[in-house]
């Protein structure tokens, strides 16, 4: 075990479903999106602001693109968002036929391709699919029947991509190629029951190991993906923990995302805030969209 400084609330917040961290290293702050809350927020932790831009749909996740832009997976398609004039782009909508469908989590490969995925909006399993946009815009259905996509993550060499399945309660590990995209070798890496919380966002460290947050179970845990062991286990105090990504100084503050309680009746005064902690380890430099757009 390594050691682990105190968990700070760095930004307390009733946020619905706080999630995609993503640490925008040249700008040195933290991107999160509040999806049911449609907007998009730029946390600064030197000056604890917290910069909001409203969106007019459901957001489930943003990163940056090569041109100073921002890809935004919105509810019905991907768009390029402009912060220095608010001025949104639509790109492409890949799922248009599936309205019941939207879109989620998503984060950039290491040599900057987009990867997302979608989730069906009535709860119907099967229905979701994991899409990739290429540096010329181009969008492949990767892979289709999931249940209900989310967080995402690659080995320290890139020759492994990992991938969970929230329904499932799974873990998916493929071999990757860096050089085409491609993924293939699909197999379980880990599987959680429900009375530890499902599984929802994830983020790799520079150890490669995997920090998954628990949707339901207050924890975000560290485990080890040749051994199958669990690592560390943070405790927060808020059910509904979403996603982390590691950023600051040197990338070793993880930053932790919440939602808001508002279904089970229970007490939950930190749902929805902003959490970090210094667990010991270092994660890995977050890739942008390698195009212009």
């Amino acid at each position: 075990m390594m050691e682990s400084s105190k968990l700070e609330c760095v930004l307390r917040k009733k946020a619905v479903l706080g999630e995609g961290p993503f640490w925008e290293s040249g700008k040195e702050r933290l991107i999160w999106v509040d999806i049911e809350g449609k907007s998009l927020h730029f946390y600064n932790p030197a000056a604890s602001e917290d910069k909001v831009y409203p969106m007019e749909k459901l957001i489930g996740t943003a990163v940056p693109a090569a041109d100073g832009s921002y890809l935004l997976a919105l509810q019905d398609g991907i768009y390029r968002f402009r912060e220095e004039d608010g001025t949104m782009k639509h790109i492409a909508s890949p799922e248009r036929h599936i309205p019941g469908n939207r879109f989620n989590d998503g984060k950039c490969d290491p040599t900057g391709r987009f990867w997302l995925g979608t989730l069906n909006m009535e709860g119907k399993s099967g229905m979701a699919s994991l899409y990739r946009m290429d540096a010329d815009l181009k969008i492949t259905r990767v892979e289709t029947g999931i249940g209900l996509s989310n967080g995402m993550g690659w080995s320290p060499a890139g020759d492994q991509m990992y991938f969970i399945d929230t329904t499932a309660g799974t873990v998916y590990a493929y071999d990757y190629r860096l050089d085409t995209g491609e993924i293939s070798g699909r197999r379980v890496l880990l599987r959680f029951s429900g009375e530890s919380g499902m599984p929802d966002g994830m983020t790799v460290d520079a150890d490669g190991r995997l920090w998954i947050a628990h949707w339901g179970g207050s924890r975000v845990t560290c485990w080890d993906p040749v051994s199958f062991k669990e690592q560390e286990r943070i405790e927060l105090p808020a059910r509904l923990v979403t996603s982390c990504a590691f950023g600051g100084d040197n990338l070793e503050d993880l930053y932790i995302t919440t939602a808001d309680d508002q279904e089970s009746g229970q007490e939950d005064p930190y749902g929805g805030s902003l959490f970090r902690i210094k667990t010991g380890a270092k994660g890995m430099p977050a890739a942008s969209f390698g195009s212009q757009i």
